[in-house]
């Protein structure tokens, strides 16, 4: 038995912290003593985004409605629902449940869970029939925010909840991924590891309970078998097992070609058989031309083709990860592609995307950078290395690794988030956790890239005065012209000596339109000094240059001022991309910080706004993408 429990009547309920456990409940349940009650959850889905459509919550996207959301955090959380046991042993399996909490059957505590980044299973009472179960959210750390002290902070949640600079506080409670029941007898086919190149597949699989210790393997284009190996022994791919596959059509990127997918179906007796999409490709990296020993290699090529890497940083699509939303990722990815994106890198201060991101991105021909869920906190950058983060670091990068593995558009693993030491000496993978990922991944996905951290080399930033030192590898910044573009952008840019850029911006204003419409009642003027602007952070307001370029006068109305800074952020980030392009292959590639917005912000670094409207800045990196 194998049954997804997403789609039963879900009841949810909150509670002052702890009284769930203390009033006598029993088999049936008895809320009276909740705070809230009556509410129909979701699964997936958020408790923030229940209590909105229950009209409990304000509009979180509205002026500084969100601040009226906190007290989410100050609750538990309760799911239940009613199910149907087997006569034999079974477990419950949540997928990303947010964060810590308890499982529940007829008002025991039959299980506990913690760690919304990876999949936890809770065995049950063998009790056949109809029983109570229920999933409580315990409450979350108090802060895990943009600026604090990396070491100190675990791996228990995406950080970006607690406020970063393109997101208010929203600390998500919810269940993120799928529940379901499943008899611990039941025969299982899992695929754990998978890469290929241009002629080979390599993948690791797991069997549990199979009456026939091998394994069917085949590869479909459309419904025909085009390649197979039929009774595989099973022992041999849990080792891990390359094959020779030749005459594959190969997935290219983005702007090179289509990218070609087939199916894969693994086939073991008594177990239900393994879909998975994939496609062939070899992907190298080379070192820059007369780079520094110690640089890594930083020009990639894809098929024996040098690829210029262009693209964005990606960022949650909504502060809520657990609320689905299924026309917004195909939005984002169908304009990426059109822009000419071949890279996203999936930010380390977040969590794995959803599974149809990377679906998406496999069909686009979009390459990935995925970063393991670690990043920088200002007071101390340093990742934390007590045993319990050690722990869990382990048992998220081998699902990440399951979870992942198999896409043709995953190139590269990353350590984290601008992890460094003081004097921006940064992380070199020698660190207790990074070690820790590494060593996942070179056991079970050893053919892929594996990078420390991002940035990585000799400097964090790179400063103009340095230029020609050899200490710019791959390097973060700048995010925010100074003064006049002329003055000081353009000569940084024309001297640059980096090897690659992952983090580059430039602060554009949301329109007139979306300003004003997510204001509420807040004032819009004057801008910079309305309040409104400063939401969620101040860093993006640049109405001292406007002023300095307009003889000392303050912008006369919203549009002056959105005309002058789109324009502004528009050619910034044109004048960098084109001149990495110019540089290649001394320089590997650009990725812009940020690709969209998931919060209505005034100004930010995105390209895209929260209604997915293109800014100008938007049109420019697509025709210098596309030059």
């Amino acid at each position: 038995m194998n049954k997804c429990l997403n789609n039963y009547p879900w009841r949810l309920t909150g509670w002052m912290p702890f009284v769930w456990q203390w009033a006598p409940r029993g088999a049936e349940g008895n809320d009276h003593q909740a705070c809230i009650r009556g509410v129909e959850g979701f699964v997936p889905g958020s408790v923030q985004l229940a209590l909105r459509k229950a009209g409990l919550l304000p509009d979180w996207n509205v002026g500084f409605q969100a601040r009226d959301c906190e007290w989410i955090e100050n609750r538990h959380w309760m799911y239940s629902t009613d199910v149907e046991l087997p006569d034999e042993p079974c477990e419950l399996v949540i997928e990303r449940p947010d964060a810590a909490g308890w499982v529940l059957l007829d008002g025991q505590i039959v299980g506990e869970f913690a760690g919304a980044h990876r999949t936890h299973c809770v065995k049950l009472p063998q009790k056949s029939g109809r029983h109570l179960l229920e999933i409580v959210l315990a409450l979350p750390p108090d802060w895990q925010g943009q600026i604090g002290w990396t070491s100190r902070i675990g791996m228990t949640k995406p950080r970006f909840y607690y406020q970063w600079d393109w997101c208010p506080r929203i600390v998500q409670a919810g269940i993120a991924g799928n529940v379901f029941l499943r008899t611990v007898a039941e025969p299982r086919l899992e695929l754990v590891g998978c890469d290929t190149t241009a002629d080979s597949l390599a993948i690791r699989l797991r069997g549990w309970n199979l009456p026939s210790q091998t394994v069917d393997i085949e590869i479909l284009d459309g419904d025909t078998v085009v390649w197979n190996v039929m009774d595989e022994p099973l022992s041999s791919l849990e080792r891990g097992k390359t094959f020779t596959v030749k005459g594959m059509q190969l997935w290219q990127p983005n702007g090179c070609g289509e990218a070609k997918l087939y199916t894969l179906r693994l086939f073991a007796d008594g177990a239900d058989p393994v879909f998975r999409r994939i496609g062939f490709r070899t992907i190298r990296r080379d070192a820059v031309p007369n780079a520094p020993a110690d640089a890594l290699p930083w020009v990639y090529s894809v098929n024996g083709k040098p690829l210029f890497l262009q693209g964005v940083n990606w960022t949650p699509v909504l502060p809520n990860y657990a609320d689905f939303d299924e026309a917004r990722y195909r939005k984002l990815i169908k304009r990426y592609k059109e822009m000419g994106v071949n890279i996203l890198r999936v930010w380390g201060g977040a969590s794995r995307e959803c599974n149809f991101f990377y679906d998406l991105c496999d069909e686009a021909g979009i390459l990935v950078w995925q970063e393991f869920p670690l990043s920088s906190s200002g007071i101390d950058n340093i990742p934390p290395d007590n045993p319990e983060v050690l722990k869990e670091a382990r048992l998220i990068a081998e699902e990440y690794v399951e979870w992942l593995s198999f896409h043709p558009s995953l190139a590269i693993w990353c350590g984290g988030n601008e992890l460094f030491w003081e004097q921006h000496h940064v992380c070199d993978g020698t660190e207790p956790v990074l070690a820790v990922l590494k060593e996942v991944v070179t056991e079970l996905d050893g053919g892929r890239v594996w990078l420390p951290a991002s940035s990585s080399g000799a400097s964090e930033n790179a400063d103009a005065k340095d230029y020609g030192k050899g200490i710019h590898h791959d390097v973060h910044g700048p995010w925010q012209p100074v003064g006049r573009l002329e003055d000081n952008w353009k000569p940084y840019w024309d001297g640059d000596d980096a090897l690659f850029r992952s983090e580059v911006g430039a602060p554009g204003a949301a329109s007139a339109e979306i300003i004003r419409k997510y204001a509420g009642k807040e004032d819009v003027m004057p801008v910079g000094e309305a309040p409104i602007w400063s939401n969620p952070t101040t860093w993006w307001r640049e109405e001292h240059v406007f002023k300095a370029e307009h003889e000392g006068r303050a912008a006369e109305s919203v549009e002056e001022y959105v005309a002058w800074s789109q324009k502004r952020q528009a050619e910034a980030l044109k004048y960098a991309i084109l001149s990495c392009k110019r540089r290649f292959p001394s320089c590997g590639g650009i990725i812009i910080w940020m690709g969209h917005d998931c919060f209505p912000c005034p100004a930010n670094t995105s390209l895209i706004d929260f209604d997915l409207n293109d800014k100008p800045a938007a049109k420019a990196v697509a025709a210098a993408f596309r030059s």
